[in-house]
């Protein structure tokens, strides 16, 4: 996914809503299609409630968060109250950003596809093994074009 801008100041809600969008909309066709319901809000930071919930030291260690039920819990027999949700909390995501250096949308993105990752029911080891695995690939391609 390319870059929407380069930002050299702190994008607004608005603007970091512009990227998860985005970056939604540049999931394979086949995954998206079983996210189309869950909603993407971006928020300065998680509310109080979660942050307690959560034992967070600072509201800085969370840049995202699914709430809701993931598709291998998912019942037909039991009533959904709620919509499946995905945060973006902007602020910690800038915090990263900014000791990082990282490129903006590329961190959203990857923020955003982690969530993506616990409403198919993946656990954070889940996922470090799968990017994991993909940084093997990766490197292996780089090691095979390199050779030419």
């Amino acid at each position: 996914m390319q870059s929407l801008r380069r930002f050299t100041s702190a994008p607004t809600l608005g603007e970091l809503e512009t990227i998860a969008e985005k970056a939604a909309a540049g999931i394979p066709a086949e995954l998206r299609n079983h996210v189309r319901n869950v909603l993407i809000r971006v928020e300065d930071f998680p509310d109080e409630e979660t942050v307690q919930e959560m034992e967070l030291e600072s509201p800085f260690d969370l840049l995202g968060l699914y709430q809701g039920i993931g598709m291998p819990w998912q019942s037909v027999t039991q009533p959904r109250l709620e919509p499946d949700m995905i945060f973006l909390y902007r602020r910690p995501i800038l915090d990263y950003w900014c000791e990082t250096g990282e490129d903006l949308t590329h961190l959203v993105r990857h923020v955003l596809i982690h969530e993506i990752g616990h409403h198919f029911g993946f656990s954070d080891a889940d996922m470090e093994a799968l990017e994991a695995a993909a940084g093997e690939a990766d490197a292996q391609d780089y090691t095979s074009v390199s050779k030419f």
